[in-house]
């Protein structure tokens, strides 16, 4: 017994060791936590994805596990060089590049090394995951299931929630956020009548309203339009004008209608490669046409073309994947593990689009007015369209085959300018070639032999190539339009016969210049490589009716080169060949009554498509396959010196694993529409973080994570991981990608719920409201700002849609390098000079003044947050500024015309511009403010009117009107 009674003490003393031990045991190394934070501080500078001395950078895991022997810290090479005497020309890191690592540094690597080494993959790309839900029995406060996430980070932190915002101060809250106005004193009434009687279920109808309003979409896309650059001026240069506020337009409609994220993103990404696309789709592409554009004479179009594929590239990853991926343009990336090499791979998605780098902004759309007729327009489109494709098709098939033409030889050229052209044979064939120096509007002048085997001309073949053909291939060369060409047999007693073209084929169906045009002598547009060639390049004018061909007779054929772009650069053929056919396959081709039905067929339905009033729209096209732009890796970032030709792909550290079934499998066959479905797929870890982050950061003032633009292992980490996971794997499954569903969810929350006040016990706790102790209190937008002090005003147009308008300016303000590009404000009567801030002409050289002064961008690059700033500036601009103080007496109108009653007109504008009637001490401020002004000299008159202006005033510059 007691021999028993001895085993069960010490069995007791023994758990009760181990379970005092294990409260005060050091908790496990987590990579990402403990570990890698120490390489980015000591090692990443000399071995990271810049610099890698000696071969070793800290940012990829083949090349650290190298030096560890997982499970013996003692064994392994890191510590070896970490534990050597400071003053070893070996120890690491170098004296000079910093302090060595102390002991508990130290002492977290031996622990990761002795429990295995395991290299972590950072949060942000490991496919995120439902979050376990916390358990809590007294938790009474949390009303959906991202309050529980809440609750328990504060109840960690040693907090509790704040009270309940009053339901009035609630339903400003949410009508700022959700649709960038304040309710008005009767839907408050209404609201509060609700909630004394239906209680809980007044929130959820109020919240249904304002998702319903016209104004979400308003006061949503102007986020977006941040993030994508939107501006209605090109940028650089001259900043010209750009008509694109129908892409504007489109956001607008898309987040009114709920637009699921992931169609929102494959439409903007690639829209014009979806197989059932539709014109709202193309219209869609317009965002990445929002990119900056140089017009200044004598500019390079492929460098700034490359520039704003360059940007297309950076943006895309800012937007949906919040990564600093320029930083990959020059250099692997110093954090994370991105090659150089990859964001090549990646540019290849976007470098075949048929843009350029030119004032026309081709290839544009022509977007209907009315959004109505966009199925009709679209409908015509595609028929006309199928209609012609067969017709080229057939032509095409003609021209194609060698068999069908024969060179001409023995040729006599001569120009009429101070062009000098020579005739040189290449691969057995003659062709003229330009040498030295070509000058603008050049024609080149052929007299040539024609082969025996010609007895007529039904059509001639023109084909243009690049000076040197290889390179081209990997640094285009200026391309040519051939502005009109004309052709006469001269027969041997000097008997001159003019050929009659009648129509030219290209080499690709839809070429953004008609080729026809190529048949009027006094247009400078026509077939062409516009604006730069790669690969040669052919057309075949044919000929109605065909020339009969007597023996002795010569060509003599005209080209004429009359384009000029950016003021500098002659658009000729520095080399070209011409070949003859007397095929009678291009005659039946323009005669036969079925072909010639067809064509009048298409002509109808483009004449019907023209009578649709519309709107030329820039949009992102792909290049014909046959002509496509190659893409190489660009040698530390510089893009006059090009490497290794590269594929389109997607980065390794987020590639999908070889087994799993994606777009992937075949990666050189993948298009810019595998790319956008992959972002949006179940597989990359970051689309629906970066999206749930940057919607939860609009609502509550910063984000979970707070770095919006970097998710990367040097942003910020989240707050509430588990929360982040779990907004993040619910908005794409059981949400379906509904905006509209995330943040109703976050306007019911308690969380959001909760009054903005904090006591100074709050303060020195949760001093940013990181831990969400507090409701939301911040500034309001710089749109917002201004289109509710319109809207308390009674001056807020209802008018949605359509071109941008131009609002009161201080002088001096607009000073445009473009003389003909006008700020033309309307009156006082106008609509137009009262519409909401979204469709404000942006002009990026000269930002609209309100705009630039609340911390707006100037859309000249991708813009994922505003970092708020508080300035004098600020305060005078919404003292002084034309429509603020147009707003102000328009407000005084408003509070004069609510009765006869003094006190009563201000309370009234009080409630207005507050949403809650005022206190008693803030009645009695506002009246003596009102009397103060209204007092005046003996003998003069009382300037009623003038008074209620300066409280209107003093009302909308409360800080209780400018935040929420």
């Amino acid at each position: 017994m007691i021999r028993f009674l001895s085993i069960m003490l010490c069995c007791w003393l023994g758990l009760g060791l181990q379970a005092h031990a294990g409260d005060n045991a050091v908790p496990p190394v987590d990579f990402n936590r403990d570990v890698r934070p120490i390489f980015n501080q000591h090692c990443v500078a000399c071995h990271g994805g810049v610099k890698q001395a000696g071969g070793l950078s800290f940012v990829y895991s083949d090349s650290v596990l190298d030096l560890i022997d997982p499970g013996s810290w003692e064994d392994s090479y890191l510590l070896e060089r970490v534990l050597l005497p400071v003053d070893d020309d070996e120890h690491m890191p170098p004296i000079e590049h910093g302090r060595a690592l102390n002991e508990a540094e130290i002492d977290v690597l031996k622990r990761w090394i002795d429990g295995g080494g395991e290299w972590g993959k950072h949060w942000a790309y490991v496919v995120p995951e439902l979050g376990e839900l916390p358990e809590s029995e007294t938790d009474d406060w949390s009303r959906t299931r991202t309050d529980r996430f809440v609750l328990e980070k504060m109840n960690q932190h040693g907090l509790s929630p704040q009270v309940e915002a009053a339901p009035e101060k609630w339903l400003r809250r949410a009508s700022l956020d959700l649709t960038g106005l304040p309710p008005t004193p009767d839907q408050v009434d209404g609201f509060l009548a609700l909630v004394r009687r239906d209680g809980e279920d007044a929130y959820r109808a109020a919240t249904e309203d304002l998702l319903a309003s016209p104004a979400f979409g308003e006061r949503w896309a102007s986020v977006w339009l941040d993030v994508i650059r939107y501006a209605d001026s090109r940028g650089l240069g001259l900043d010209g004008r750009r008509t694109i506020w129908q892409f504007r337009d489109w956001v607008i409609r898309a987040f009114n209608d709920d637009m699921p994220y992931d169609a929102f993103t494959v439409r903007q990404l690639a829209g014009d490669l979806l197989p059932d696309r539709t014109l709202d789709d193309l219209l869609a592409t317009a965002c990445h046409r929002t990119t900056q554009t140089n017009e200044e004479g004598g500019t390079d179009d492929e460098t700034f073309r490359t520039e704003a594929v360059m940007d297309r590239v950076n943006t895309t990853w800012q937007a949906w994947q919040g990564l600093s991926f320029g930083c990959v343009q020059c250099h692997s990336h110093p954090y994370d593990p991105i090659e150089h090499k990859e964001y090549y791979e990646f540019l290849a998605f976007f470098n075949n689009t048929a843009d350029s780098d030119l004032g026309n902004d081709l290839p544009t759309l022509a977007v209907p007015a009315d959004p109505d007729q966009y199925d009709l327009a679209f409908q015509l489109d595609q028929q006309a369209d199928a209609l012609w494709r067969a017709e080229w098709q057939l032509a095409r098939e003609l021209i194609k085959d060698d068999q069908n033409w024969k060179p001409i030889s023995d040729l006599q050229l001569s120009t009429n300018n101070n062009t000098r052209v020579v005739a040189e044979t290449v691969d057995g064939t003659e062709e003229y070639q330009t040498t030295g120096t070509v000058q603008t509007k050049t024609r080149v002048h052929i007299n040539a032999r024609i082969d025996d085997s010609i007895d007529q001309i039904s059509a001639l073949r023109f084909t243009g190539f690049p000076k040197d053909q290889q390179q081209a291939l990997i640094d285009s060369e200026w391309g040519f339009i051939v502005s009109h060409l004309t052709a006469k047999l001269v027969a041997t007693d000097g008997t001159e016969t003019a050929i009659e073209f009648q129509k030219v084929i290209s080499d690709e169906p839809d070429p953004l210049l008609d080729p026809d045009e190529s048949l009027n002598a006094k247009s400078s547009r026509g077939f062409g490589p516009y604006s730069r060639i790669h690969h040669p390049r052919t057309a075949a004018f044919l000929a109605d009716p065909p020339v009969a061909v007597q023996p002795g007779d010569r060509l003599d054929v005209e080209i004429v080169f009359n384009d000029v772009e950016l003021g500098a650069f002659p658009l000729i053929a520095h080399r070209g060949r011409i070949s003859l056919s007397n095929s009678a396959g291009f005659t039946d081709w323009l005669t036969d009554p079925a072909r010639v039905a067809a064509r009048d067929q298409i002509a109808e339905l483009r004449g019907q498509r023209s009578k649709i009033r519309s709107i030329s729209t820039p949009i992102l096209l792909e290049r014909y396959p046959d002509f496509a732009r190659p893409s190489r890796v660009f040698d530390r970032g510089n893009q006059m010196t090009k490497t290794d030709p590269v594929d389109p792909a997607i980065p390794k550290f987020l590639a999908p694993s070889s087994g799993e079934a994606s777009a992937a499998e075949s990666e050189s066959s993948l298009t810019r529409l595998d790319m956008a479905r992959w972002l949006v797929s179940p597989e990359n870890p970051l689309t629906a973080r970066v999206a749930v982050n940057r919607f939860w950061a609009q609502l509550f003032g910063t984000g979970i994570v707070e770095t919006q633009e970097d998710f990367g292992i040097a942003g910020a980490p989240p707050t509430h991981p588990e929360l982040l996971d779990d907004l993040a794997v619910r908005f794409r499954t059981e949400m379906g990608w509904s905006v509209k569903t995330l943040l109703r969810e976050l306007v019911l929350s308690a969380t959001y719920r909760q009054s903005g006040q904090a006591d100074p016990q709050r303060l020195q706790a949760d001093p940013s409201g990181q831990w969400l102790s507090r409701g939301p209190r911040d500034r309001l937008p710089a749109e917002t700002i201004r289109d509710q002090a319109l809207f308390i005003a009674g001056l807020l147009s209802e008018k949605r849609f359509g071109p941008p308008v131009h609002p009161p300016l201080p002088e001096g303000v607009w000073k445009p390098f473009q003389g003909g590009d006008k700020w033309a404000t309307v009156g006082k009567d106008h609509p137009d000079r009262y519409r909401r801030t979204i469709y404000t002409y942006t002009k990026r050289t000269i930002p609209y003044p309100m705009m630039a002064s609340f911390d707006a961008p100037s859309r000249e690059f991708c813009s994922v947050r505003r970092l708020p700033s508080n300035t004098p500036i600020q305060a005078l601009m919404t003292l002084n500024d034309a429509t603020f103080v147009e707003a102000a007496e328009a407000f005084a109108d408003r509070m004069i015309a609510a009765g006869d009653d003094i006190q009563a007109q201000l309370r009234y504008g009080f409630r207005l511009a507050t949403c809650r009637v005022p206190e008693d001490a803030e009645a009695d401020a506002i009246s003596e403010l009102y009397h103060s002004v209204l007092k005046l000299e003996d003998g003069e008159k009382p300037d009623v009117h003038a008074a209620m202006t300066t409280v209107a005033s003093v009302l909308l510059n409360l800080d209780e009107v400018l935040t929420k």
